[in-house]
């Protein structure tokens, strides 16, 4: 089931523009690995859930995925062959907003190589660019 909110002060929002870096959430925190945004855009439930899907797939039980980003936006959209006016449309999806350098992903528990494939193929069904970043010592 794809990710939405529990309940919302607002049913619908408006667009909004998305500019600058991520100044939050930009860093790997619980893992080891984690996957960063490149570009900024939205990111709908159900990628977040295809992505998830494939991860636990791929790791079998192994490891830990913690998820960073969650849908909090609500997209409407009219329906086809509507003509103008008559008011904003219905809520079709929720989307994350992402900024560039908002971590999505991050995988602890498994052997690198495993981290960066596990890693590769949630990318994979990201509709933004990715890179793979690993977590700073200090």
């Amino acid at each position: 089931m794809a990710l939405m909110p529990k309940r919302v002060k607002h049913r619908k929002t408006q667009r909004g523009r998305i500019k600058g870096n991520a100044t939050r959430g930009n860093t790997v925190v619980f893992g080891d690995w984690g996957l960063q945004a490149l570009d900024e855009g939205w990111i709908s439930g159900r990628q977040i859930e295809a992505g998830r899907l494939g991860s636990a797939h791929y790791l079998g039980g192994e490891g830990k995925l913690y998820i960073r980003i969650f849908p909090h936006k609500p997209i409407t959209a009219k329906p086809l062959e509507v003509r103008m006016g008559s008011g904003k449309g219905e809520p079709e999806y929720w989307a994350a907003v992402v900024k560039p350098g908002t971590i999505l992903f991050e995988i602890a528990g498994v052997p690198p190589l495993m981290a960066k494939e596990c890693l590769r193929r949630i990318a994979h069904k990201m509709p933004v660019k990715t890179r793979l970043v690993k977590r700073r010592e200090h």
